[in-house]
């Protein structure tokens, strides 16, 4: 297995299973919904966490490959697998060397994962990778404000955030990010809400991509 050590944030895994409850209150867990609505086949989803997408996979989804590199937030996506409606398969690995061979699933999740990823274009053409020709990426991403003086504060304050929050940073440009890897993006849905009390709004994207044919 891959030397995983680099990923080990055990207080932001202990301060995350505990903010995640509410946050899935406030509306992430609707957001799931609409995220994971009509997937079918083979999924892998990067970046699992502790699993809470797991119960609101459709059942035409016949596998979830789920790749988490966190020792404690794996073992807790473990445990929220026995609950899914589908087959869930929860293995340690990172979004820049994932499990599987080239095309070997019809679509890949990132859930709230790219903004915490390392080398955001590695963990893309390692998606682009294992998908299938046609295969299809569906994202919900916390994202930059397209407001000038929102997303200028988010910068400002996201070196500081990234070191508490396990890697995670508030200004990523993660639907163009999408883009330059060479997805062609769907209907993008960009929102705010509020995950959390102490948290405000702040801009989300949700939407679908796919690699183009004879890539």
């Amino acid at each position: 297995m891959a030397d995983l050590s680099e990923f080990q944030h055990p207080r932001f895994a202990r301060m995350y299973e505990r903010i995640s409850a509410e946050s899935e209150q406030r509306g992430t867990a609707e957001q799931r919904d609409l995220t994971l609505a009509g997937l079918a086949g083979r999924v892998i989803e990067v970046g699992a966490g502790n699993g809470l997408n797991f119960t609101h996979y459709p059942e035409t989804v016949t596998e979830v490959v789920a790749v988490e590199p966190e020792d404690r937030l794996r073992a807790l996506a473990k445990r929220a697998a026995a609950h899914a409606r589908v087959p869930v398969r929860v293995v340690a690995g990172h979004g820049g060397a994932l499990p599987g061979e080239d095309g070997a699933f019809d679509a890949a999740v990132a859930s709230l994962v790219l903004c915490s990823v390392a080398d955001v274009p590695a963990a893309l053409a390692e998606i682009g990778r294992v998908l299938r020709p046609g295969g299809e990426l569906r994202f919900f991403e916390h994202v930059r404000s397209i407001n000038p003086l929102l997303g200028l504060l988010q910068d400002a304050l996201t070196p500081l955030w990234s070191r508490a929050g396990g890697g995670c940073h508030l200004n990523r440009d993660t639907a163009e990010s999408i883009r330059a890897a060479g997805f062609d993006i769907g209907p993008l849905h960009r929102f705010s809400y509020a995950p959390l009390r102490f948290v405000p709004p702040h801009a989300h994207i949700m939407g679908s991509a796919r690699l183009p044919d004879g890539r």
